[in-house]
């Protein structure tokens, strides 16, 4: 997650879009449009296109056993989505300022070293020296006569495969830690709605890596919906990614638990939080944002604290002219930040219909193959022309959004949403 400058908060203000143009029928095209709900947007469900004929090779269960039942193009798209997070891997290490100054003609083997190099730096000083053994048998047998060629040759392959052997065991090892690491994060999200009278809930999160930085919550701190309880809806991301983002992640869920059933008011939540958070974010080096609201159902009203965190929506049923999307921006700076931090509440109103989306930057910023961003834009139009569904469908509908934007492209962020959609 990247900081941004944030703007002086304010009250949630309907949502502006520049004009567009309108086609033939009536219906506004375009991204940056003038976000009207109108009668060509239909409420139903548009029948996805058929399935693409998809190429997969038969075999007697060797290759099923090999690919898991996997089609070729989903093979091949899997293989060119590893192959560019690998290179971007590698390629962090690269010195592309200097490679950009030499002529064109001598970055190509700067470049193929460089990576070497940082290939290599990614290996224990003992594989290291075990791989130069390798290449240097390799190089002998191109020196050597027929009869020593070939045995030179198999010991080098030997050697290569006994190094990647013990890559791949530490993968392996690594992976088994990082699932059960993630099977305990699971325990501290909810798997499934805690119910909401007059409303329903649907929520969905998709790390980068194993483990995420991302939290979503729901629950009721006191009372349940039956005894009138308030829900608490929560949605945050920690600075960072993988395991560290994942611990801190921990601490920001338990704290928030504890303050919650203590009964306090919301502004003093959010101020015990900011205090919790400054002292374990490493002088501000690992802040959270977040957005921490409390729904009543009786009166369909959430209060709520936008503590530097991506903006949450509103889609209004009854849409007019310039006034059908809302943003929840009432807050302060990010929690962990600075200790004197002030925080304002917000209160929005919701009516029968109305859509909340709460979401982090990892949606946004979720890019395709070519580098481009999905934008705010692009997901505003997109919960503009969301059907009249309940929560679930409705969440489905976003991430298809998403998902038909990057393709098979691995994001570099985690990508989390929430849906509340009232009766």
């Amino acid at each position: 997650m990247q900081i941004r400058p944030w703007q002086r908060l304010r009250r949630a203000q309907p949502f502006e879009a520049p004009d567009k143009q309108i086609s033939k029928s009536g219906c506004a095209t375009g991204i940056h449009a003038e976000l009207r709900y109108t009668e060509c947007m239909s409420t139903a469900a548009v029948p996805p296109p058929p399935p693409a004929t998809k190429r997969r090779i038969r075999g007697d269960g060797l290759w099923d056993r090999i690919s898991e039942g996997k089609e070729l193009s989903d093979l091949w798209a899997q293989f060119s989505a590893d192959a560019q997070a690998s290179y971007g891997f590698y390629g962090k290490d690269v010195d592309w300022k200097s490679i950009n100054e030499l002529p064109r003609w001598r970055r190509p083997r700067q470049i193929a070293k460089q990576i070497f190099w940082a290939l290599l730096t990614k290996m224990t000083p003992a594989r290291r020296v075990f791989f130069f053994i390798a290449l240097g048998l390799l190089l002998l047998s191109a020196l050597s006569g027929q009869d020593n060629r070939n045995l030179f040759q198999l010991i080098a392959a030997l050697c290569f495969l006994l190094l990647l052997s013990l890559e791949l065991a530490d993968k392996v090892t690594m992976k088994r830690d990082l699932e059960i690491a993630r099977e305990i994060q699971s325990w501290l999200v909810p798997s499934k709605s805690p119910g909401v009278i007059g409303a329903n809930l649907a929520f969905n999160t998709r790390p980068q890596n194993s483990v995420a930085g991302d939290y979503y919550d729901a629950f009721y701190p006191l009372q349940d919906a039956k005894s009138g309880g308030r829900l608490f809806l929560v949605i945050a991301d920690v600075a960072g990614k993988s395991v560290p983002a994942a611990l801190l992640m921990a601490t920001f869920q338990a704290s928030l638990h504890t303050i919650a059933r203590q009964g306090v008011p919301l502004e003093e939540l959010v101020l015990r939080l900011n205090r919790y958070a400054c002292a374990h974010s490493l002088d501000g080096l690992r802040f959270t944002t977040a957005v921490v609201a409390e729904y009543d159902p009786a009166t369909k009203r959430l209060f709520y604290v936008n503590a530097g965190h991506n903006a949450p929506v509103i889609r209004r049923y009854n849409a007019g002219k310039n006034a059908g999307i809302e943003r929840l921006e009432v807050g302060g700076m990010p929690f962990g930040i600075s200790s004197e931090a002030k925080y304002e509440m917000g209160v929005v109103e919701l009516a029968s219909q109305d859509a909340l989306i709460l979401f982090t930057d990892g949606v946004v910023e979720a890019f395709n193959q070519n580098g481009e961003e999905f934008t705010d834009g692009r997901w505003v139009a997109a919960i503009w022309n969301l059907p009249d569904w309940d929560a679930q469908r409705s969440l489905q509908f976003l991430m298809q959004h998403v998902d038909g934007f990057v393709g098979a492209t691995r994001q570099s962020d985690d990508i989390t949403c929430l849906v509340l959609r009232c009766e």
